[in-house]
């Protein structure tokens, strides 16, 4: 959707460097140390207009590294790979929590000391990766060591903590990262939406998306998505209404209504973003009609982010789609590290995590420097670029070509995973597949009130998400195991002689720094999906 997204091989999540760092004059004598990589980088360049109120309420997520981080990545690595006999027998939210979570004494340790600081201890993720807890300003400032103050960054306010928060060094030495000490990073969007639209034939309706990409027989045959759910990443409400008058004018059929999850008191109702919520909807329904569809929404803050995947992770949804992101650039290495810590447990556990690769091509950074996008260009997310496809008055499949504005590029945190080994560089490249989601073949949508015709990366990943649970279904069906975490599956048909039969390699444009070639580019990944193909190749 010209939606711009920006808040998405096993590799472990690099903790922050531990330095010693002199206690606060309100800490005990107990040494503590600093959390490195927690200072947003706008703080350097903003101007500082006094402090946060000391009243404030702040809520955080403190996020925990696993117990054993090789013996996780070595799993990771032996239940996605499928010569290996552990193949797809994935964990469950408990069985991480016995072998790969921090230890209970590791958990108490943190939540004991949150409680000595007069903080309220909430909820503890499944897998004990992610506490949160919450208080005042001036009490979150205390327990962490820290200061926070409200900036000014042009038209931009925020909060932000001054410095690098600490901890006694028992508890600091498990901590990963701190969530909610800052609000500079919201999770935002853009849309092109035209307020009328008429139909017209370069607008992609359900039946045209599921002949172009070879769906047709499969959800003739029976095979929707039933049985399976699809979680949507998302930061913003919905209304039925809406979602009700896609279905009844294309008579999908849809199994049930989506179900809405609030986290942490959810989005806070209908905004801006309405859009990209129910069109992850419709493209996922017009898709899998058969799937099951979770709506998580939670507050556009970091906190909330993390609280938002730990909840999806504990509730071990097979399949989840994200339309929200933010460049590399603009987070700190800290929450970058927080968030692969849980979508580390997605893929011990299978889950299949899309993301959409965002929509300003390769300069993905607020002020327009080159960068990917996160989550999208996290290894253990499937990043998910987008296409203008062409289809024969027959509505086949005849060619696709990059959408300019497809993100996509070379990492600057993440160093390139197994599964891209072949790949050039050093670093993580970004996208690793593609689908429709340009403007010359825009998906025509019900949103707030009317027909639109939207597009970009964000109405391609819930197009992936849709197409597992289809392949979901049928590896059910066949008694074999689901995709899973898909990045090594992917990679591994793509390097094989199935290849051209599964994907449409698509071999032409650009999105500024990259160029689509043949085989692999950071336009478009692998390219799109050839459904039947893709699924009888590989699961027969």
């Amino acid at each position: 959707m010209k939606v711009r997204h920006r808040l998405l091989s096993a590799l472990a999540a690099p903790i922050p460097v531990l330095a010693l760092a002199a206690a606060p004059s309100h800490a005990a004598l107990a040494p503590r140390l600093a959390l490195a990589g927690e200072v947003v980088g706008a703080v350097s360049h903003s101007t500082r207009v006094g402090d946060l109120a000391a009243n404030a309420p702040v809520s955080v997520a403190v996020t925990l590294a696993p117990r054993d981080p090789a013996a996780l990545d070595a799993f990771i690595a032996a239940v996605s790979d499928r010569t290996n006999p552990l193949y797809g027998k994935y964990v469950t939210p408990a069985q991480f929590a016995d072998r790969f979570g921090p230890t209970t004494a590791a958990v108490n340790r943190l939540t004991n000391y949150l409680r000595s600081q007069g903080l309220k201890v909430g909820n503890i993720s499944k897998g004990n990766l992610v506490v949160d807890a919450s208080g005042s300003a001036a009490q979150i400032a205390k327990a962490f060591g820290t200061h926070l103050s409200n900036y000014r960054q042009g038209s931009k306010s925020y909060y932000a903590n001054d410095a690098a928060p600490t901890l006694p060094s028992d508890v600091a030495a498990g901590v990963v990262d701190v969530s909610g000490l800052s609000s500079y990073v919201e999770l935002q969007h853009q849309s092109v939406t035209p307020a009328v639209v008429q139909p017209r034939a370069t607008n992609f309706t359900p039946a045209k998306i599921r002949s172009g990409y070879n769906l047709s027989s499969l959800i003739s045959a029976g095979y929707k998505g039933s049985g399976k759910s699809v979680a949507l990443v998302e930061f913003d409400d919905y209304v039925q209404s809406y979602i009700t008058t896609y279905d009844n004018k294309y008579s999908l059929g849809v199994s049930a209504n989506p179900a809405r999850v609030n986290v942490d008191g959810g989005s806070g109702g209908v905004g801006s973003g309405e859009v990209e919520v129910e069109l992850d909807i419709e493209v996922v329904q017009a898709i899998a009609p058969g799937a099951a569809i979770k709506v998580y929404e939670a507050p556009n803050t970091d906190a909330g982010e993390q609280d938002l995947y730990a909840a999806i992770v504990s509730a071990d949804v097979p399949v989840t789609s994200s339309s929200w992101g933010a460049s590399e650039l603009d987070r700190t290495s800290a929450n970058l590290s927080a968030v692969h810590t849980v979508l580390q447990q997605a893929a011990a556990q299978g889950q299949s995590i899309y993301a959409a690769s965002g929509d300003s091509g390769s300069k993905d950074a607020q002020n327009g420097a080159t960068a990917v996008d996160y989550p999208a260009s996290d290894p253990d997310a499937t990043g998910v670029g987008a296409t203008n496809l062409t289809e024969t008055s027959a509505g086949a499949y005849r060619s696709e070509a990059a959408w300019s504005g497809s993100g996509g590029g070379v990492s600057v945190k993440w160093t390139k995973p197994s599964f891209q080994s072949a790949l050039s560089g050093s670093y993580r490249s970004v996208p690793d597949v593609a689908t429709d989601g340009g403007p010359n073949s825009p998906w025509y949508i019900y949103s707030a009130g009317s027909w639109q015709q939207v597009w970009g990366t964000s109405a391609a990943a819930p197009s992936w998400a849709a197409f597992t649970a289809i392949y979901d279904q049928y590896a059910a069906a066949k008694g074999k195991a689901a995709l899973g975490y898909a990045n090594p599956t992917l990679y591994s048909i793509a390097g094989g002689s199935q290849y051209s039969s599964a994907f449409h390699d698509v071999k032409s444009g650009s999105n500024g720094g990259f160029s689509a070639g043949t085989g692999y580019d950071r336009v478009t990944g692998w390219g799109s999906y050839n459904a039947g193909n893709f699924i009888t190749d590989e699961l027969g």
